[in-house]
């Protein structure tokens, strides 16, 4: 009851961890309570820790193909649109480290700075987040859409952050020094837009809490895609699935479209419920084609076994 009881304090409020003694990150026990659904490996601070090898392959899955299946399992509002994207030509693929910003108050921001120096937190606050960055993490940050005087970063901390995670940002506000950031080989970058301005009233209230970005809940340790389309956020629980689902179903078009060019069947065999003929056609094309099997054969017999097609 007592751990249940600190969740919904900091639900309620997200600097309640201040007065509470906390640290600035949520506590680890907190993030492991909201994703208690996760039953692999975890980072030091709590968060899962999906394998790289599915981080890899979820860049190649569809924004469409991956919100059918979350929402088939109950998670509608995972998704939000409407970016200003740097470099909008590669997808964003990686794992959550989440930041909650709000409007400056300074007898809030006081107690923040003096536990971030106690914690020997260095620079600006805007900048803790990213000490914690490793590889194919993504810093995902509610700014409240603030952009004039809300921008979280310039060339220097986006050549900090790819540094560190070879990934990019997703910023619920503003950005400067545009031009540096497209320069960055690989960075990717979804925000609300640009301005000149430096940040300025403006403070950070937590790192790893739950945050909102739009219309999309995020946890820290979730899986972020990002395309042209938008961004969505896949619980750490469901990310094999979301991804291995996908990947059987791009394989399925791919495989229907090339029947469909060939003549082999017709619109109405390959829409509709397929043959045992279809079936196993599909099987032997997968079989002689691995380089459209993104999947292992284990997991693609998995699917295989368990779809009622």
């Amino acid at each position: 009851m007592k751990i249940k009881a600190i969740v919904l304090s900091c639900l309620a409020c997200s600097v309640s961890f201040i007065s509470l003694g906390q640290n600035i990150q949520m506590p680890k026990e907190m993030i492991m309570t909201y994703s208690q659904q996760w039953k692999g490996e975890r980072f030091p601070d709590g968060r899962p820790k999906v394998s790289d090898d599915l981080v890899r392959r979820l860049a190649n899955i569809s924004i469409e193909e991956a919100w059918g299946v979350m929402r088939g399992e109950g998670y509608e509002s995972q998704f939000e649109g409407n970016w200003h994207i740097i470099n909008p030509n590669k997808p964003l693929a990686g794992r959550v480290v989440t930041a909650q910003y709000m409007p400056m108050r300074p007898d809030v921001n006081t107690p923040i700075m003096e536990k971030g120096k106690s914690e020997n937190r260095k620079g600006s606050s805007n900048s803790w987040p990213i000490d914690l960055l490793q590889e194919n993490d993504v810093y995902v940050a509610d700014g409240y859409g603030k952009i004039i005087d809300g921008t979280l970063i310039g060339d220097n901390l986006g050549n900090s952050i790819y540094a560190k995670s070879k990934t990019g940002i997703v910023f619920d506000a503003g950005i400067r020094d545009l031009e540096g950031l497209e320069a960055i080989d690989g960075f990717v970058g979804f925000v609300r837009g640009v301005d000149p301005s430096f940040i300025k009233n403006e403070m950070l209230t937590g790192i790893n809490y739950p945050i909102r970005i739009g219309r999309a809940t995020v946890m820290p340790g979730d899986l972020i895609l990002g395309k042209k389309e938008g961004v969505i956020f896949i619980p750490a629980h469901l990310a094999e699935k979301v991804i291995s689902t996908s990947e059987f179903i791009g394989m399925t078009d791919a495989f229907g479209h090339l029947r469909l060019k060939q003549g082999k069947y017709t619109p109405g065999q390959i829409d509709q419920k397929w043959t045992d003929d279809i079936k196993a056609d599909f099987v032997k094309w997968a079989d002689e084609n691995p380089d459209k099997r993104p999947m292992s054969k284990a997991e693609l017999a998995k699917i295989l076994k368990d779809k009622n097609w």
